[in-house]
Parts: C-alpha cells; structure tokens; sequence
C-alpha cells in the first residue's frame, strides 16, 4: 500500500475545512488500520462483521448528519460523503452498510417522522447499535414505483402488510431493528379520471409476527454487505407508524433518494480512489525487464486516466453534497455524482486489474474485489439509465420519455 504519514491529508480533501480533512484521516486510518486487513476473511466468510461495524458506531459514523438530540454528530451531509469515501477505498461493503443505513435507512425517519418515531428510532441507529433499511424495490417495482405490489390494509388502528420485496441492504443482520416499506394503501383519482394506487410508507420493527428475512443473495460482489429478499405476511403494525403523510410514501421516497445517491456517489469516489492506490503502488514494485512496469508510458498514461476520473468524480460529488447542505436543489447534480462516479469506478477497477495482471484475478487481492464489487455501482440506487434520464430531463427534454 501507499505509505502515507499520519499528519497528511487523506487524497482530496486538501482544499476542505479543517475538521473535514480530520474526519477523513480519522476514517482513513481506522479503514487502512482495521478494515482492510479484515476485508478477505469477511469476504469469503460473506458475512457482515458485526464487531467493525459496532467500532464504526462508537466513532461517531452513523449518526454524522443526525441531531444531537438523537445522539447524532449534528454534522454536514458532506461529513457522511467524506467517511463514505474512505471506507469505499478499502472495502465495499463496509462502505455501503454506512451509507446504506444511513441514508436510506435513518433518513427517512429523520426527515418525515414524527417526533415520537424519531425518538424510538434514531438514538440506537444514531449510535450503531442498531441498523435500519429501506423496502422499496419489488419483482415489478423500483424505478416503476407504480408496480409496486405490497399492501397495507389500516384495520381495526393497525396496518396490515403483506407483500415481498427483494435487493434490501441490511435487512437481515442481526443488529437490524427497523425497515421502512412503501406499500400501496388505496387508490385515488387522478386528473384524467384514472385510478391509480395510493402509495404510502410505513416504519415496520423487526423482529415481528409475519416478516421474513429470506437467504441472503448469492451476488457477484459486496459478499460482506447483507442483502435480502423479504416476505411481509399478515404483519401488523400500529396506524402510528405510517411514516409522513398518507399517499405520499414515493414522493417522499425520491427525496431521500436523491439524498442517498449523493452518499452512493462518495462510495463510488472511494472505489476508484482505492483501484488507483493500488494500481500506482503495484506499478511502482513490478518490475519486467529490469525496469518498474509504470515507467513504461501506456501504462504511466493508463494510470493518469485512472487519476483524472477520481479527481471529476470527487468535484461534482462535492459540489452535489454541498448544495444539499446549503438548501439548493440538487437533484440533477446528485444524479450527475452518481452517473459519472460509478462508471469511474467500474472503469478503474477494469485498469487496475489489467495493470495488476494475473495477481489481480486472485480475490486475496483488494483490485479483484473491487474489479467484482464496482459492477453493482452502476446499477444500485438508480441505474446509469435512471440519471441519464433524469439529466436530460433537466434540460428540457420531457418529451424524450414519452
């Protein structure tokens, strides 16, 4: 690995504040010091280490951009980006358990629950005693919100869920205590007249009568990370835990995914930081006919492309992030974070690997994980296609989609 001194700024955070840039090295050290010797073991293992992640909760990590009310930090959203992109480095997963439980999980009760569901939930999820996640995606339904299949009958004061869905991060560790799920609670007119489903979201705590964790998936990559398909048969939880307005479940959904794909963008930064660390140091101790192979200029040029995608991706992730924490609207540019960060990500793990050779087909090595890892970025939390519509859209292209 890159020797790095411990009074240096992590890669990047030059030009932020002070107590960005400690927050980063803080992370930093904590990811090279105790994730990233761990990473292969968790890996084969595929499981979530629930050790890490407790150490990650006493650091202070999951409540980041929490009140300290809730025994949050009280801190930015960029906090969060900057922590995410520091674990990303070394480790997928542990990356998106954060970010993940975070944003999609704690957000949503952070910015649409009443007072009495933030105080029973978010302390412990603030603290990393606990995680949350969030049920949105279905057989028929995630960007289509309107195949969303999932219902919730209010009877006798309790609702009645039943329904299944399926990809939901940290839904089945056992330190998981709540999932948040969209599910169709009625219909309503609409202005031509049509019937269409009244989408609504409700704060389920688990363990309960009537939900399942399936298996885990067997995924290609982020084996560390827990991801279920999910089963809600008959449960019942009290009217109160509807979560936010009635009917409006998806619209508030999409802020909170707006939010998360600003964090998913800081993990994607983080991959392809991490395949360029690897890729320089490996280019520097390689050594073919007599010289270091990165002194060869394909591959010195191959390793400046690497550089150029990290330092793209971080700014608009950056500046995504900052509008966020300043009010501004920032849909589009969270969109444009996530679409050119995961494609830097994928493209870098792709270079790192051909740098490293056949050493970095062997999963002992982190350029193979995140060579398996990266694929899912471009995928999760709105695919490449999703942003790409949503950009254009800005643009004043609606009539592209019909």
């Amino acid at each position: 690995m890159t020797v790095i001194t411990a009074a240096s700024p992590a890669e990047g955070t030059e030009t932020l504040e002070p107590e960005l840039q400690e927050l980063a090295r803080r992370v930093r050290d904590f990811a090279d010091d105790v994730v990233a010797p761990a990473a292969y073991e968790y890996d084969t293992q595929r499981r979530l280490p629930i050790e890490i992640i407790r150490q990650m909760g006493d650091m202070g990590l999951f409540g980041l951009p929490l009140p300290e009310e809730y025994d949050g930090q009280g801190k930015s959203y960029l906090h969060l980006c900057v922590a995410v992109e520091q674990l990303a480095r070394v480790d997928q997963s542990i990356a998106v358990t954060l970010e993940a439980g975070l944003g999609l999980g704690a957000m949503p009760i952070h910015r649409f629950g009443t007072e009495e569901q933030k105080r029973t939930h978010l302390p412990s999820l603030a603290r990393g005693e606990n995680l949350a996640a969030f049920g949105l995606t279905e057989a028929e339904a995630g960007s289509d919100a309107g195949g969303t299949r999932t219902t919730a009958e209010l009877e006798d004061g309790q609702w009645r869920i039943d329904g299944t869905k399926q990809f939901i991060t940290n839904s089945g560790t056992p330190i998981t205590s709540v999932v948040t799920v969209t599910a169709v609670t009625g219909h309503r007119k609409a202005p031509d007249g049509t019937e269409r489903p009244e989408l609504s979201s409700i704060i389920v705590p688990v363990p309960i009568e009537g939900f399942t964790a399936l298996p885990a998936y067997d995924k290609v990559g982020w084996h560390t990370s827990d991801t279920h398909p999910l089963v809600f048969d008959g449960v019942r939880v009290p009217e109160a835990n509807l979560l936010g307005e009635r009917g409006r479940g998806f619209a508030n959904f999409l802020s909170v995914l707006d939010e998360g794909r600003v964090a998913f963008a800081a993990l994607c930064v983080g991959a392809a930081q991490g395949c360029l660390e690897q890729a320089v140091d490996y280019a520097k101790r390689r050594r073919v006919f007599g010289k270091a192979i990165g002194d060869n200029q394909h591959i010195a040029f191959k390793l400046a492309r690497m550089q150029a995608r990290v330092a793209a991706a971080r700014a608009v992730m950056h500046d995504a992030a900052r509008r966020l924490d300043a009010g501004l609207p920032f849909t589009r540019e969270a969109s444009l974070a996530k679409l050119i960060g995961s494609e830097a990500a994928v493209a870098n793990a792709d270079d790192a690997t051909q740098i490293w050779g056949g050493y970095g087909f062997l999963n002992e090595n982190a350029v193979a994980r995140h060579y398996r890892d990266a694929r899912i970025l471009t995928l999760g939390e709105g695919s490449t296609e999703v942003q790409l519509g949503i950009i254009a859209r800005s643009l004043g292209f609606d009539k592209a989609f019909g």
